[in-house]
């Protein structure tokens, strides 16, 4: 039996597959890894709503370091471990960058919140693979701007979704120009994900070892984009997707099979379990 004690899975692009399902032998071997005393966590940007689908196939899976490292969450409990959130002033300021292009905006805290409209076309920001899963999941309303100013409340998360990589990088260097204290990550064809300053996976594996009273050095990352690198960096093993992106390469300890050939079989049994 290996000295790793915890395993973190990215979902999107890792532990799903490219038809976003959870492969049975994945299900099979993180439910010996679990037999086995070890325990198994997610490492996503997904919120808890947008998990409830896989909740059956997740069944061993005690935590959730969600919303990229914004919130740990007990699922067992259902409740917060940890969170760190984006202040309301903060998401004002994000609007007025936001509102010189054309983004689709998607709030994360323990719910999903879009704008109906932005959400019937999806597919013109890159996202119409969830399409089906945001109608299940997301709490709709009119338009999320005004939805927030009539609410505004701290929230863990806020994605941008724009239309190309061209138009992210525009609103990424308007971010930068103006000095908001967030967090930026890219991620899908032109996602801009923004959490709190200081926010990151790899924190939040670290804030939820506190919270086991483990090492993180007994830890296992696995991932494949660069919302995955703080994570990476924290682990004790850092382990890349067949399907990683090249940017990823420089923090990957080492390779498994890409997420539709047992990538993540092959990192229980070769690696935590070996």
């Amino acid at each position: 039996m290996s000295g790793y004690q915890l395993i973190a899975f990215d979902m999107d692009g890792t532990l799903l597959n490219s038809r976003k399902e959870i492969d049975p032998e994945t299900i099979k071997a993180i439910h010996e890894a679990k037999l086995a005393g070890k325990t198994i966590i997610l490492s996503t940007g997904r919120g808890p709503s947008e998990l409830t689908e896989y909740e059956k196939e997740l069944q061993d899976v005690d935590y959730y370091c969600c919303i990229s490292g914004a919130l740990v969450y007990d699922t067992k409990k259902k409740k917060a471990v940890y969170s760190h959130p984006m202040k309301a002033e903060v998401i004002k300021q994000v609007f007025d960058i936001a509102a010189k292009e054309d983004i689709m905006i998607q709030f994360l805290n323990e719910e999903s919140i879009v704008s109906k409209s932005h959400w019937e076309h999806m597919e013109d920001y890159g996202m119409g693979v969830y399409k089906q899963m945001f109608r299940r999941v997301c709490y709709m309303v009119d338009d999320v701007k005004t939805w927030f100013m009539n609410n505004p409340i701290d929230m863990e998360k806020m994605n941008l979704y724009h239309r190309s990589p061209e138009f992210r990088e525009r609103t990424r260097k308007r971010m930068v120009d103006a000095g908001i204290p967030v967090e930026m990550v890219n991620a899908e064809l032109g996602s801009l994900e923004l959490t709190a300053k200081g926010v990151s996976k790899g924190k939040g594996l670290r804030k939820l070892c506190e919270h086991l009273g483990i090492s993180i050095e007994e830890t296992i990352m696995v991932g494949d984009a660069d919302n995955d690198i703080e994570g990476l960096k924290a682990a004790g093993l850092a382990i890349g997707m067949g399907n990683s992106k090249p940017s990823i390469a420089p923090f990957v300890d080492v390779y498994v099979a890409d997420n539709d050939h047992g990538g993540c079989v092959e990192a229980i049994y070769k690696y935590l379990l070996a």
